[in-house]
């Protein structure tokens, strides 16, 4: 406990001067926000009395290339995370993780529809949106949600259910940090609690402004900046999810890790996982699923989804190799567990930027991150002392962190970036890297000190209404058969 909270401590100091030099240095929000296909923005459904003569139309392209790309999401959870956690854990725990991951996807999309949506995306606010689409109020099947280009919609129920995905996930990767030892009714009032307080308002600061068409003149800019929310208004660039979800997960997992407590004999019985094969399988499924969440989040079937398609790819394939040439110098023999962690590492980096940067950068990226993060789930968990089972932080937080960072490097044109457009001049705007390198600190910086701060106020919470942790005894034996009454294997 005193090592969480002079982590936490620091988290908030790092935070804080963070903020001190975005004051003195951040670039004001103009028109140079993000590009015209860049992070996923608030739905701006074309009230009547504002159309132009001919409302813009969903395409028929983009509609279907978002539905698919929404499918590709939830591939990428169910069974894509389930089997990757799944295969890392004890064969008496594989059903355990698989039924949390499910549940949890299935409660954040019902949750999503009634109230996370609007919280996130229903309205102006520099943490939370309004509550005016509560339980999706008003919306049908003609209203429609703005792009990144200007007179260009998709479907809003599209852009709400790509959003839903998005959060599912984000709730299910906490859940490998604390593996094999948390009750399942304190894993779902924690997933509750957590998505209403951290992941919602986390989603609005980063994702929501009015959109391109809101945007003609430097005061209508202003004036769209002074609802959008707070980091969208500081400049910050994230692409996919990133902050959002990756660093904000990774923090929750670790503050978890902490206070549940480490596993009943961790570091004195063997923990290996019990079946690498379906840790291959899940993490091959994260990789095509990965697919849709990045280049989907551009939410047109344009250029710029084709290169966060292609940067995906790529970064992916650095950061398997970084990691696996890393390992193998230093334990002398390359792993699976290894290569399989290293991809999942490239997709987390590539993630805030992958519709931002050229191909050459986002290997770089990759390359950097393969590295980080086995230092991460080596060196850096050590430090840590947490049992973050499934190394979680040590992945989704540390790659999380590296990504968000170094898209604020490699979005340079000068370094085959696609630069910052201004919606104004209708053009890529002037870039400074340093402003930008500010920004990403100030959202990096946020989303440790937000999800840290709320992780452990909900964890507290549901230590007190119903216990985090299964009892010895159950714990010893499962919680396949002690949690849910049944066996993944009968052997």
């Amino acid at each position: 406990m005193k090592r969480f909270i002079a982590i936490l401590l620091t988290a908030c100091s790092l935070g804080l001067g963070g903020s001190v030099l975005a004051e003195e240095k951040a670039a004001a929000p103009a028109a140079s926000m993000t590009a015209p296909s860049a992070v996923p923005s608030a739905p701006s459904a074309t009230p009547a009395d504002a159309a132009p003569a001919v409302a813009p139309q969903p395409n028929k392209g983009d509609t279907a290339w978002m539905t698919v790309a929404t499918v590709l999401v939830i591939l990428m959870t169910i069974p894509g995370l389930a089997m990757f956690y799944g295969g890392l854990v004890r064969a008496k725990n594989m059903l355990s993780v698989l039924m949390q991951v499910f549940v949890i996807f299935s409660l954040i999309s019902v949750l999503w529809a009634i109230y996370g949506y609007t919280l996130a995306f229903g309205g102006g606010g520099s943490f939370y949106g309004g509550l005016d689409k509560l339980f999706l109020k008003g919306i049908t099947v003609d209203s429609v949600a703005a792009t990144f280009s200007k007179g260009v919609v998709i479907s809003e129920l599209t852009f709400i259910a790509f959003q839903a995905t998005f959060a599912a996930i984000t709730c299910a990767l906490i859940v490998g940090a604390f593996a094999e030892r948390m009750k399942f009714s304190a894993v779902l009032l924690f997933t509750v609690i957590w998505f209403t307080l951290a992941y919602l308002p986390m989603a609005h600061m980063v994702w929501y402004w009015d959109g391109p068409d809101a945007i003609t003149d430097a005061a209508s800019l202003e004036a769209v900046t002074a609802s959008a929310g707070w980091l969208w208004g500081k400049g910050a660039l994230d692409f996919a999810g990133g902050t959002v979800v990756h660093i904000n997960a990774g923090v929750a997992g670790l503050v978890g890790a902490y206070l549940i407590g480490k596993r009943v004999g961790y570091g004195k019985e063997s923990m290996a996982p019990h079946s690498l094969t379906t840790t291959m399988i899940g993490a091959s499924l994260l990789w095509v699923g990965w697919f849709g969440f990045n280049a989907g989040s551009n939410l047109e079937a344009t250029g710029t989804a084709a290169l966060a398609f292609l940067n995906t790819l790529v970064a992916t394939g650095a950061a398997t190799l970084s990691w696996t040439l890393a390992e193998w110098m230093l334990k002398g023999k390359p792993s699976m567990l290894g290569s399989a962690s290293g991809a999942v590492a490239g997709l987390v980096a590539i993630t805030p930027a992958c519709g931002f940067v050229g191909p050459m950068g986002a290997i770089v990226i990759g390359l950097v991150a393969g590295v980080l993060c086995l230092w991460g789930v080596n060196g850096l968990k050590r430090m840590l002392g947490a049992d973050d089972a499934l190394d979680v932080f040590g992945v989704h937080g540390v790659g999380g962190i590296v990504g968000a960072i170094l898209t604020g490097v490699f979005v340079s044109p000068d370094l085959g970036g696609t630069g910052v457009y201004d919606y104004v001049a209708n053009k890529v705007g002037d870039f400074s890297m340093g402003s930008q390198i500010v920004s990403q600190l100030w959202a990096v910086g946020t989303a440790i000190v937000w999800s840290a701060v709320v992780s452990f106020v909900a964890f507290k919470i549901v230590d007190m209404l119903v216990g985090l942790r299964v009892p010895e005894d159950e714990e010893r034996e499962g919680l396949d058969i002690t949690s849910h009454g049944e066996t993944a294997y009968h052997h």
